[in-house]
């Protein structure tokens, strides 16, 4: 049996199949880089807390130094302070809008009943916030700050999930990173629909020009990168002039960066100048190779990988460390609790996203509306709603756009600073409390998601006795030969059995295990699925693109459409579930087998699992897998 996370990045090998956005290992890579940052985003924090405190005129004064830069007559006066908020977040801005570009195109977002739960969700949750920030900061005359609570902060979020999160977080993870999304897509119009002053619009032309020169970039066949550069810095220097935030054009040049996925011929284009250079060694081959395979992937995606470190290690630690420098003396942590405003920002965060989050999704699931995975249970939702709570970056910044009076934005500071911490706290012990009550869901021993006709693939009577439910992989030399066992038990129980099969691919071991269950997918939107599988277990060697379209070819599947559906988002998800599912049951090998059900241990030649099945045949539903 073949054993290793299927959830883990390849560290060998090529993994020759296109890519479908991000995977799932490359999220799961991208979480330990956000842990780091929000630790050293926590880090910064109290920095500028401690230096606020111990040094109050030092922290004011620094960040009040001016900068000027220019030429000639033409002058730009900014503050260090005014330069991270308005430069620097610019860039982080950028990188969201790449991510909201992404999901819209490829990810998440592109279907709307798989959107829908986190879209309704988001919605809620800036909704309610702001209506209770309304209701409670009424008295304190700050009633148009009511921004400062819309918004979660990505970096904590996925930061404090791999703190304190779940056993098995996958589907809660995507879930509040679309939630994320649309989140911030909220937040942003909301700077920019209600907190841009001072409105000029004839800059705006050119940012306009600008932006269409951007868009009409993608068509050059080289010298992108200068050319992307220079219309950013005009784009961002129009959106100032006009008194649009800055930041805000980062977002406008982000949506429009092409994203797609990988073509099949670029990929094989890519791997023959590779092998070109491995066998005549030379500059010209290396540098033609490394482009190919640089112009294989969309540049919103290596966008979002130069940038992400910057953000997340550097640009993020210094807005806080500018932004973050409140004072807690005495009379200002007394005159805080008293503050309506203080007050509103803590029931708006910890309250408004709790409930705003959970409400929403509890009702979608009692109507039975969207789509919702094994795994992503109410518990946990509360869990992830509470963690929504944490509105820490667009919270602060907000607060520096929407308050004049130092005073109220101490106490304003002190309010998200507060509802982070209860945030936190309060997801920790919801997460505690969901693990503890699922400890069968945790030991993995009952099918997760049930045996469904109209999902699965299933051959055998729906209203079969006996069910073989197996996680495979097809370049898995183990699931090969029980492929072999599961046709002796076939063959001796004949219409009794019905036998499903789900994706396990492991990922590091196997680079080309993705590549064939989607693939496979790809066949079972035209009928085929199970004939593709035969195809796949006969030459587990040779899966890369161009031998799964001669499998295709040789099948007498339309190719075309075939070639389409390889790319779809639906057959990625489809491939993705069966990934969360293995995850939530602690399946890190493979084959794995449900018997009626229950999991099997032991032997999986014909036999055995043929006792299996007559000894459980009176024990947990199969056809519901509990």
């Amino acid at each position: 049996m073949t054993e290793l996370s299927i959830l883990e990045q390849p560290t060998s090998g090529t993994h020759t199949h296109e890519s479908r956005g991000p995977s799932i290992a490359a999220r799961i890579s991208a979480m330990g880089q956000n842990r780091i940052g929000a630790l050293l985003l926590l880090i910064a924090t109290a920095a500028a807390i401690v230096w606020a405190n111990l040094a109050t005129g030092s922290y004011a004064a620094f960040w009040e130094t001016h900068l000027t830069v220019g030429v000639g007559d033409i002058q730009l006066d900014f503050t260090l302070h005014a330069l991270v908020n308005d430069a620097l977040m610019a860039i982080f801005f950028f990188t969201v809008g790449l991510e909201v570009r992404r999901e819209f195109a490829i990810g998440e977002l592109t279907s709307w009943s798989r959107a829908m739960v986190p879209v309704i969700a988001a919605i809620a949750g800036l909704a309610l916030p702001a209506l209770l920030f309304v209701l409670i900061a009424a008295p304190s005359g700050h009633v148009g700050a009511w921004g400062v609570v819309i918004s979660t902060d990505t970096a904590f979020l996925v930061g404090a999930l791999a703190l304190i999160g779940p056993r098995v977080p996958g589907r809660l993870r995507v879930f509040l990173l679309a939630l994320a999304v649309v989140d911030d897509i909220g937040a942003l119009s909301i700077i920019a629909l209600v907190y841009t002053g001072d409105f000029t619009p004839y800059p705006l032309i050119v940012a306009a020009l600008g932006l269409a020169g951007v868009y009409a970039t993608r068509y050059l066949r080289g010298g992108r990168g200068p050319v992307y550069a220079t219309l950013a810095i005009i784009v961002w220097f129009a959106f100032l002039a006009s008194g649009v935030h800055p930041t805000l054009a980062g977002v406008a040049i982000a949506l429009l960066v092409p994203v797609y996925r990988p073509d099949r011929r670029d990929v094989e284009h890519a791997l023959e100048l590779a092998r070109t250079f491995r066998q005549s060694p030379s500059s010209e081959y290396a540098r033609a190779a490394a482009n190919s395979l640089r112009e294989s992937i969309s540049i919103n995606e290596r966008l979002q990988s130069a940038y992400a470190p910057y953000v997340a290690y550097v640009i993020l630690p210094l807005f806080a460390l500018a932004n973050a420098g409140v004072v807690l003396s005495p009379e200002i942590l007394t005159a805080a609790a008293q503050s309506a405003l203080t007050w509103g920002i803590i029931a708006g965060l910890v309250v408004g996203k709790l409930v705003g989050v959970l409400g929403s999704t509890s009702v979608l699931k009692l109507l039975r509306v969207g789509e919702f995975g094994p795994g992503l249970t109410l518990d946990r939702i509360a869990g992830g709603g509470a963690l929504c709570g944490i509105g820490f970056t667009i919270s602060l910044f907000i607060i520096d756009l929407a308050i004049d009076d130092p005073a109220a934005q101490n106490e304003a500071r002190v309010g998200v600073l507060a509802a982070s911490v209860i945030a936190f706290v309060l997801a920790t012990i919801v997460f505690r409390i969901s693990d503890a009550l699922r400890p069968d869901l945790n030991t993995g021993q009952t099918l997760v998601r049930p045996v469904d006709p109209a999902r699965d693939h299933m051959y055998g009577p729906a209203d079969a006795p006996y069910t073989i439910v197996e996680y495979g992989d097809f370049q898995c030399g183990f699931c090969l030969k029980a492929s072999g066992s599961i046709q002796e038990v076939h063959d001796e129980l004949g219409d009794q059995l019905r036998y499903v099969w789900r994706h396990a691919p492991l990922v590091q071991q196997h680079p080309n295990a993705l590549a064939g269950a989607e693939a496979s997918e790809a066949a079972a939107m035209q009928g085929r699925f199970f004939e593709f599988e035969r195809g796949l277990f006969a030459d587990q060697d040779n899966q890369r693109p161009t031998d799964i379209i001669r499998l295709a070819q040789n099948l007498g599947l339309d190719v075309a459409r075939f070639e389409r559906d390889l790319v779809s988002p639906e057959v990625a998800s489809r491939v993705r579930d069966d990934m969360f599912d293995a995850e939530a049951m602690g399946i890190t090998s493979v084959p794995t087998f449900f018997v009626n059900g229950r999991r099997h241990t032991g032997p999986y030649d014909a036999q055995s699992l043929i006792r299996a099945l007559q000894s459980t045949a009176g024990g947990p539903d199969a056809s519901t897998g509990h």
